[in-house]
């Protein structure tokens, strides 16, 4: 990828989509509203992350009316992160703004972030007070992942933020040296440091469509969290086996004492299955959680790059 010849750009957006048709025109015409206030240059990156209806369609179409808005369409669907970390690395801008197609993230605060970044800030993330149209249970579950990800990771990872956040160009350029393969953005933007600072807003109900984080791919990625800024969990699965190891000797030696003291009766079997199940699940459970880790140690290991990019759209190269 050669350098870009927009050097002169101040702002780059960055959203990642998949399959946000519905949502194209009206973010369009809101982060037009917003940025052109601003009286100053602009890039939109769209990074379309191998979306199966009309949306490549639309940002090619968009690009024809607005050249300020780009496109990175991507070989295939590689997963929001790995999308993020493409627009990214397309940037030019001296301040950079991931923000989501689905205008839960309203534009309008790129204003409020800019003016804390002319404080003196580097990175300035936004903290969502009230999440619309979501239910009680997925906002539950998302307090606890914070609260444990809080307690396991040696790294602060502010509570209730996303992907939104404006970064300035020193924070982008050290982010983009990080290129590992199993990637939690969260995590990584935490990672890298330098003077940060939060504004709190609330987050409003998707423009149009249905998400596309269901509770299993949400499961996912907070394995991903865990694992990628912890090892935490083997340190507990090595507690856990010299707990029971202990336990079982201690009921080793109370057996024996009892064997001598009252003779031998024949043991029960319920007890003996229930020790059994609950030895073999100890078992599988540390298992899994080494398997986990072994699993990241081998992808990252094949060394492969992250994304494959099919078409550049919008963007000029020099030398």
């Amino acid at each position: 990828m050669g350098d870009m010849s927009n050097d002169s750009i101040f702002i780059s957006i960055v959203v990642p989509m998949f399959n946000e048709e519905a949502n194209i025109e009206a973010l369009y015409t809101r982060l037009v509203k917003v940025l052109e206030g601003l009286n100053k240059s602009f890039e939109v990156i769209c990074v379309n992350d191998g979306s199966r209806d009309n949306t490549l369609e639309l940002l090619k179409g968009l690009n024809k009316r607005d050249a300020r808005f780009k496109t990175v369409n991507l070989s295939r669907n590689f997963g929001k992160e790995i999308a993020l970390s493409a627009g990214l690395d397309f940037t030019s801008g001296e301040v950079v703004v991931p923000i989501d197609a689905d205008l839960q993230d309203p534009p309008e605060m790129i204003v409020d972030m800019l003016a804390k970044w002319q404080e003196g800030y580097d990175v300035v993330y936004a903290v969502r007070t009230e999440r619309e149209g979501e239910t009680w249970f997925k906002k539950w579950t998302a307090a606890m992942f914070y609260r444990v990800i809080g307690r396991m990771s040696p790294i602060e990872i502010p509570a209730n933020t996303g992907d939104f956040r404006l970064m300035s160009r020193q924070a982008v350029d050290a982010l983009k040296g990080l290129r590992e393969t199993h990637r939690f953005m969260k995590g990584l933007f935490s990672w890298v440091g330098f003077n940060s600072t939060g504004i709190e807003y609330k987050r409003d109900a998707r423009n149009a469509g249905k998400t596309k984080w269901n509770y299993k791919k949400l499961t996912d990625l907070a394995i991903e969290g865990i694992t990628s800024f912890s090892y935490i969990p083997l340190k507990w699965s090595m507690y856990l086996g010299v707990f029971t190891a202990s336990a079982a000797i201690l009921y080793g030696i109370y057996f024996t004492i009892r064997t001598l003291i009252f003779g031998n009766p024949v043991p029960g079997y319920p007890s003996l299955m229930v020790i059994m199940l609950f030895l073999g699940g100890i078992q599988l459970m540390t298992i899994g959680i080494i398997g986990e880790y072994i699993g990241r140690i081998y992808t990252e290991s094949k060394n492969r790059p992250l994304y494959l990019v099919r078409d550049a759209i919008g963007f000029i190269y020099k030398d």
